[in-house]
């Protein structure tokens, strides 16, 4: 069909210019890795980009194709997105449960397809010997989708498209007033007007012939570029590629959008209402298209405004003037112009008013006297490092596989790295004034306050009766050999590595996992308490000790902290679980050991400075104010409060209660700390770019001196669970249910560990999972459903989760029980049993992809005792589980008569039908969880 185009492959090593000075912690050019690739383009057009990496025994598939909303017709808002859901329904040779089903038995990660404005992409990182399994996949619904598309499946998938704009947009705080943001923004029939997941009218209204004739057009090979990174030989890949893709035809041309976007020409001003305690102000302004002058000066623009605490709108809004609860600033790349947003939460008793004054005179400062050089340098180096950091992946968000593919869709090059950085390199303190001088200026933008209030929820669209029996329609020809599945390769074994340990005389362990490779580091300092040692009367004290430690040291202020982490362009955090407290970090390798004293200073040396504290506790109540607003953390409260009691640790979020914060003094802080803070008590854990020869003089020079210290063990008293079996949480007008069925579970300790999680896996862990395909695909009932057992020290809960449409909140529930009563009557197919169990033990790489995630494998490690060579371990242990253990856990731990189940919603909707299923005494809680008189 046409002229067979075959392009020769190159390969591009990167090389960047060295910069003037080493200390700002800029990137430097042995900082950037050698990306090497091969790229060529089959004779139907497909580009392929491939990049062999040896790492791990992982390979990412990434696939893009150009499509987006930007391509939309006028009344189809949405429909790209739409039709990325209709991608994961069978092909021709796959069937239409068994996309996940496949890929998770063969032990993939990153499962996930995702639309933004301007493409659709499509990925998985697989084993290596299942390479040929996700070409299998990825071509046959490049080549054979419409052999089985139906109505049936379009109407199914309307149903669970419309349950996630019910979950993201509609029933999530601030959801539709980030969709009125678009829309002052953009023109009616402009396809960046819906924001991508489109209204219920048009999502609705989309048909079958609409599908097939978007398929014919834009998913046909000559739309696509596929990028294949990880353990490969990259000649037996092209082979493969061109088996898989080679014979699938190529489609017709593909228009560009012709697009223009009309300039604001006048201040767009609007006042939405939402469920909210909070009001908000978002600002927005129409920018230069991505990878276009200015594009990076937007992004550095961004930083200097509004990205962390070392920015302008931190610094004024949220730590001088406290009229903000948090602030950001970010570009939004896009084709068709980009988009330049600030997003500020109002504190308690604060006003939108308030909030848009004061980002105002920052904007003006910005435009009168721009940055300066220090604020650059620190904006550049934490874009650069993160886009090195972002190279630890092969696949998924962010990842090599993923940037290859970025490149070559808006710049046709995949090696594009090196000018990448080269942009942030060229932008001056005085092109970042330019930059907000002509573009950041009043007359220009959107601007939206969202007040609290009833929300204006778009009409009810119903779901029209069609027939479902339609027949399919054929593309491609049959190639007879595409009916079986892609048998495996050759297994390549994780190696999994026991991290070196060594201890300090004081009794610090120090875990560290060398990882040659790209120049960067993960480290945590863990502390073996968290939130179950909170005293009864302070429940979120742990958290409020975690959240102080970097809010000042005996050498630092707050904000020196925050900038001098911004000018090694590091990250940092503090926080707490029930079962530890954390202070983690991130860099490059040569601003690690800067890091790493920053580190030792937070947790050694913490001043708990009395201003801090109160605004510290200021922040934690509008945290707590936000909580009350979000569906899903109200039913984890609720559920937390219910199943636990008042009297126990973990019956409250790791925020803890107004009351509770309002109390916390300085002596209470200072005691958690000097109590559990301690070296005995705590763990380095260390992963990236450094060997332990190398790292021990660092940690002993950081840590060397930390007087030893007794931790004090916490001790739990007893649950206190309700009698209720069904809590209800009002949320009046809300479109969705959110729902938790649970219990209490049991400790990480359990001998059962391996044979609860195969049996989840099958239950609900799993999007092929009982659960999920159950609400999902089968009723359509959800956007997504699933269960889970929370491990910790002592028995956490074992909770179904899901957000359900409305008006059928009583037969999701329903179903759930039949599930969950199927589970302990009658066995898994031995098929479920080999999914569940493969799905574990093929997928645990993944977890040692990123530095960040060895670090945080290797933590838990400490936390719960599982000793050092526990990984090596696991693999055998997850598969010698056996059907019966399977069983028998279920019927142990799962027991219908313990369950409780929390609904939050509209109760004058849901109460009755609830009610109907008999489930057992009722009690109603408030948004914090707290009991309410009936």
């Amino acid at each position: 069909m046409g002229v067979r185009a075959q392009f020769a492959p190159f390969l591009l090593a990167l090389a960047l210019p060295a910069c003037s000075s080493t200390e700002t912690g800029q990137v430097e050019p042995d900082d950037v890795p050698t990306l090497s690739f091969e790229k060529f383009t089959l004779g139907n057009g497909l580009e392929v980009i491939l990049s062999e990496d040896h790492r791990l025994p992982l390979v990412a598939v990434n696939l893009w194709y150009h499509v987006g909303p930007a391509n939309e017709d006028p009344g189809r808002t949405g429909f790209a997105h739409l039709f990325e859901h209709m991608m994961f329904q069978g092909s021709k040779h796959v069937a239409g449960d068994s996309h996940f089903r496949l890929l998770e038995g063969a032990g993939a990660s990153d499962v996930n397809g995702t639309t933004d404005f301007d493409r659709t992409n499509y990925f998985q990182t697989v084993p290596a010997d299942e390479l040929e399994l996700a070409l299998w996949l990825e071509s046959d619904r490049m080549g054979y989708l419409l052999d089985e598309v139906d109505q049936a499946k379009l109407s199914n998938q309307q149903d669970v498209v419309r349950n996630e704009r019910r979950q993201r947009t509609e029933n999530r705080p601030y959801g539709l007033v980030e969709e009125a943001l678009f829309h002052q923004l953009f023109p009616e029939g402009h396809p960046y007007y819906a924001s991508i997941i489109g209204s219920h009218a048009d999502i609705q209204a989309a048909s079958l012939e609409e599908v097939k004739s978007f398929f014919k057009l834009y998913y046909a090979p000559n739309n696509a570029s596929l990028a294949i990174v990880g353990d490969i030989d990259v000649a037996r890949t092209r082979a493969l590629v061109e088996k898989y893709f080679g014979a699938l035809k190529r489609g017709e041309p593909v228009p560009g959008p012709r697009v223009v976007t009309p300039p604001i020409a006048a201040e767009r001003r609007m006042v939405v209402a939402d469920r909210v305690e909070l009001p908000r102000v978002y600002m927005a302004w129409h920018t230069p298209p991505i990878f276009t002058p200015g594009d990076a000066e937007a992004e550095i623009a961004g930083s200097v405004l509004g990205g962390g605490r070392s920015s302008r709108l931190y610094k004024a809004l949220v730590y001088d003037q406290q009229v903000a609860q948090a602030v950001s600033a970010y570009q939004q790349s896009l084709t068709l112009g980009s988009v330049f947003t600030i997003v500020a939460t109002a504190r308690p008793g604060r006003t939108a008013e308030e909030l848009e004054r004061a980002i105002d005179a920052e904007l003006a400062r910005l435009r009168d006297s721009g940055p300066d050089q220090a604020e650059v340098d620190r904006a550049r180096n934490t874009v650069e490092t993160r886009i090195v950091q972002g190279l630890e992946r092969l696949g998924g968000f962010g990842g090599v596989a993923d940037r290859l593919n970025l490149y070559n869709h808006h710049v046709k090059a995949p090696g594009y790295l090196d000018e990448d950085v080269r942009r942030y390199r060229g932008v001056t303190p005085s092109s970042v004034k330019t930059f907000a001088a002509s573009h950041l200026v009043p007359s220009r933008r959107a601007l939206i306050h969202a007040v609290p209030g009833e929300p204006d929820v778009p009409a009810a669209v119903p779901r029209p009766a069609l027939p479902t029996t339609t027949s399919g329609e054929s593309v491609n020809a049959d190639e007879p050999w595409r009916h079986e599945r892609p048998a495996p390769g050759q297994v390549r074994p994780l190696q999994i590595p026991v991290p070196e340990s060594f201890s300090l005389p004081n009794g610090l362990t120090v875990l560290v996992n060398e990882r040659p490779g790209l120049p960067v580091v993960s480290a945590s300092l863990v502390v073996n308490t968290g939130s179950e040692a909170n005293p009864v009367d302070r429940p979120g004290l742990a958290s409020f000790t975690a959240a102080m430690l970097d809010e000042g040291t005996a050498r630092l202020g707050a904000l020196e902290i925050a900038d001098e982490v911004a000018r090694l362009g590091a990250s940092l955090s503090t926080g707490s679980t029930a079962d530890s407290m954390q202070v983690t970090g991130g860099s490059l390798r040569r601003t690690f050991p800067a890091l790493l004293d920053i580190m030792a200073d937070l947790a050694r040396h913490p001043a708990f400075p009395d201003e801090e504290i109160e605004r510290q506790r200021a922040s934690r109540l509008a945290s707590l104010a936000q909580q009350r607003d979000n569906p899903g953390a109200v039913s984890n409260a609720a559920m937390y409060a219910a199943l636990y009691g008042p009297g126990h640790p973990y019956g409250y979020t790791e925020l803890g209660t107004d009351a509770s914060n309002r109390a916390i003094a300085k002596a209470d802080l200072q005691r958690f700390w000097s109590s559990h803070v301690v070296p005995s008590n705590a763990a380095l854990v260390v992963s990236g770019a450094i060997a332990v020869a190398e790292l021990r003089p660092l940690v002993e020079q950081a840590f060397g001196d930390w007087p030893r210290g007794a931790a004090t063990p916490p001790s739990l008293g007893e649950p206190q669970t309700t009698g209720a079996r069904l809590v209800l949480v009002d949320r009046s007008g809300a479109p969705q249910t959110q729902v938790r069925i649970a219990s209490i579970g049991v400790p990480r300790a359990t001998p059962d560990y391996e044979s609860i999680l195969v049996m989840n896996e099958a239950l609900g862990g799993l999007f092929s999972s009982r659960i999920n395909l159950n609400l999902r695909e089968q009723h359509g009932y959800t956007y997504g459903a699933g269960s889970q057992f929370t491990f910790r020290r002592s028995a956490g809960p074992f909770y179904v989760a899901s957000a359900v449409r409305t008006d059928v909140t009583a037969p999701a529930v329903a179903e759930v029980f039949k599930e969950i009563g199927r589970i302990r009557e009658a066995p898994l197919t031995l098929e479920e049993l080999a999914l569940a169990k493969d799905s574990l033990v093929r997928s645990l790489p993944s977890q040692f992809e990123t530095s960040g995630r060895v670090t945080s494998s290797t933590a838990n490690t400490f936390v719960y005792g599982l000793g050092i060579d526990y990984y090596t371990k696991i693999q055998a242990r997850l598969s010698a589980v056996s059907l019966d253990q399977v069983t028998a856990a279920a019927e142990r731990y799962i027991v219908p008569d313990r369950l409780i189940v929390v609904a939050v919603g509209d109760t004058a909707r849901i109460r009755g039908p609830l009610e109907k299923l008999s489930l057992g005494a009722i009690e109603v809680r408030n948004t914090d969880g707290a009991l309410t008189p009936q």
